[in-house]
């Protein structure tokens, strides 16, 4: 989009498709939500900003970023904007640091897809909250064409893709127990590798384009909502159409308010449903080409791309500069 961009991770990933567990000891620190910053980015950030000269110090989460570096950022550099940006519910309480709680009032504006952290979030001192949508990567998530290893690899009738969490769990084995072959693909998943021979764990994180490669081999993508994050949309529901796969999502009135039931995206309930909707649309192969590719001319349509969000996003921080924070 035309900016110098320095970016730097907590995350470590020592080979590929897989990201390092956390050790013992900072899964301690973790519980007591003083997460420590193993990768010292708050070091670097201070560096970056003391060396060169930045108008945006961009935070995405931030649970390791301490306040007293927001502080130092802005003593230093009083004209960047220090912008926090999650798309995960960070007023749960699984899902904010002190760090982060206590920080959020130093930031000039706090984006958050979920529009009921909009008010919960300022509870905390944040000054200005607003909304962004779920979105996607136009380079990435796009159909692709596969070679033949990829296909051997990726394609199956029916695959999930996220982290381990039992409700989902329980939930493809129920579809396995019914006759229905199931790939699923995350971290977290390894004890469940042997619990039917129809249920079949990949325990593995898709990263990039092997991740949207993974959605366009396969005819049936459902998608999960994250219950503890009290999810109705998440970045799969944009990302799976968006590669012009066929979704099949948990249904919230925010999924409905992104794609229209049976014409871009279908939607379920309960495993029961789940089911007869997989074996209806497995069988009626152009009925779920043609939504699959309906979902994807809706993304296009609304703007649901990371290019437009993130030009929206870029002009509230630019009037953010000319009022007052």
């Amino acid at each position: 989009m035309g900016h110098d961009v320095v970016a730097f991770s907590h995350a470590k990933v020592s080979a590929p498709h897989r990201i390092d567990p956390p050790s013992f000891l900072y899964r301690v620190f973790w519980k007591l939500k003083i997460p420590l910053d193993d990768m010292h980015v708050n070091r670097k950030v201070i560096k970056a900003v003391r060396s060169s000269r930045f108008d945006l110090v961009w935070i995405e989460k931030g649970n390791m970023i301490w306040p007293w570096t927001l502080l130092r950022i802005k003593a230093f550099a009083p004209s960047i904007r220090l912008v926090s940006c999650s798309e995960d519910d960070m007023f749960a309480s699984h899902g904010h640091s002190i760090w982060y709680r206590t920080g959020l009032r130093y930031y000039d504006v706090v984006f958050t897809t979920k529009a009921y952290n909009l008010a919960e979030l300022k509870l905390w001192g944040a000054k200005q909250t607003k909304l962004f949508l779920d979105s996607y990567d136009e380079h990435i998530h796009r159909p692709w064409r596969l070679t033949d290893s990829e296909r051997h690899r990726f394609a199956c009738d029916v695959s999930a893709i996220g982290a381990f969490e039992k409700q989902r769990a329980e939930s493809l084995l129920y579809l396995a127990e019914s006759g229905v072959r199931v790939l699923v693909w995350g971290n977290g998943w390894r004890q469940w590798a042997d619990r039917h021979p129809f249920l079949v764990v990949k325990d593995e994180f898709l990263f990039g384009e092997d991740y949207a490669k993974a959605i366009c081999a396969t005819k049936i993508n459902v998608n999960f909502l994250r219950k503890i994050n009290r999810d109705e949309v998440t970045s799969r529901s944009v990302e799976i159409p968006a590669c012009g796969g066929f979704m099949l999502g948990e249904r919230t009135a925010r999924h409905m308010e992104f794609f229209q039931e049976g014409r871009e995206a279908e939607f379920f309930a309960s495993n029961e449903e789940l089911l007869a909707k997989i074996q209806y649309y497995l069988a009626h192969d152009e009925e779920r080409e043609k939504i699959a590719q309906a979902g994807r001319e809706r993304c296009i349509r609304s703007g649901y791309s990371m290019r437009v969000q993130l030009a929206k996003m870029m002009e509230e921080v630019a009037h953010c500069q000319s009022a007052p924070c």
